[in-house]
């Protein structure tokens, strides 16, 4: 099927684009009424991960009420480590919980490489999320880094340190690595899944990638998204390790075709260490508190530092639960309208 809206995909193979395409880490989600409503109806988070037509309902939402030019599939990162044996759970306000968690090289035992068809959930959504946008836009596939779902099969819940999970990579390395590529085949064969099921770009979220240092980074991390970079190889690849500034010029070495920054980094400095890679970001989430002429100055300054080629606009990190949708619209609208200039 032709896209109506290819934008976001030209621009993430490093096309030239009549303006700067525009999409936001979680844009299904609370700060929309209509997802709410879902949500409420769906019970609670994981029956609506696991429901392909609610997950496909709200991965549309943004598309119709933002003006977005790509759709994310609304899932978790998390489904991964309950595919290949550890059961995770979703506290309100807590956010998710491991009731065991894997400390020892007897407790690899439980776990298993998991298949693309033991998420046939999530594929079944992309598939059916790619027959309602019927081209509208194109759709965004997505996984956790392997070292973020390490983390949290160490450490059992999200954490400001993840100490568990580093003292690991001190104490047992060659569990650690082990671990680590059982985590990266299963990613691989669920994006390969992804992939079949419609989804035309693969992003890849290394959250915690901020907390290694740069050794322990190219060791435990960038090793496995590299990975996972060389397997899929039928769509364009987006990498975003947040909070890791030391990784940009490493980001070259590996097969990705898009790197995410976060707030944190310069643009131009970005610039200089990944030439080669399209840009993906990197407004503030807090931005968006501002007023309405405080949106559009900051966006305009964020498109003028990038620049017109190779950029796709979008936030630093997930939006805030408590944005208002009348400045997210204002940060989309403003991408969209923006031209630049010489």
């Amino acid at each position: 099927m032709q896209l109506k809206n290819d934008l976001f995909l030209r621009a993430a193979r490093g096309e030239k684009v009549e303006r700067t395409p525009v999409w936001l880490m979680r844009q299904a989600g609370r700060i929309l009424p209509e997802y709410r409503q879902v949500r409420a109806a769906a019970g609670d988070f994981k029956t609506l991960v696991k429901t392909p037509e609610l997950a496909t309902e709200v991965t549309i939402q943004p598309v119709d009420i933002l003006g977005v030019d790509a759709a994310i599939i609304f899932s978790d990162i998390l489904v991964i480590p309950e595919a290949m044996g550890l059961n995770y759970e979703m506290e309100e306000r807590r956010g998710p919980v491991f009731p065991k968690r894997i400390a020892t090289r007897e407790d690899l035992k439980m776990l298993h490489v998991s298949e693309a068809e033991e998420l046939q959930y999530v594929l079944d959504a992309i598939a059916m999320t790619k027959k309602h946008l019927s081209g509208k836009v194109p759709l965004i596939g997505f996984a956790g880094a392997p070292w973020t779902i390490f983390s949290y099969m160490i450490e059992g819940k999200g954490s400001k340190t993840f100490s568990d999970a580093k003292k690991m990579l001190y104490t047992q390395p060659e569990f650690s690595h082990q671990l680590l590529q059982m985590i990266t085949d299963s990613t691989i064969n669920y994006l390969k899944g992804q992939v079949k099921s419609g989804a035309d770009l693969v992003q890849i979220f290394d959250s915690w990638a901020g907390i290694l240092s740069p050794q322990q980074y190219a060791e435990f991390s960038l090793k496995y998204i590299s990975q996972i970079c060389d397997a899929i190889r039928d769509v364009p690849k987006t990498v975003f390790a947040k909070g890791a500034f030391f990784a940009r010029e490493a980001m070259n070495s590996i097969s990705c075709n898009v790197v995410g920054l976060d707030w944190n980094m310069d643009i131009s400095e970005s610039r200089r260490l990944v030439p080669g890679k399209v840009l993906q970001g990197n407004l503030d989430p807090c931005a968006l508190y501002g007023s309405l002429a405080d949106v559009k100055r900051e966006t305009v300054n964020m498109l003028k530092a990038f620049g017109p080629d190779k950029h796709i606009a979008n936030l630093g990190h997930g939006l805030y639960p408590d944005t208002e949708v009348d400045k997210v619209k204002c940060f989309i609208d403003t991408v969209k309208e923006y031209r630049h200039h010489g």
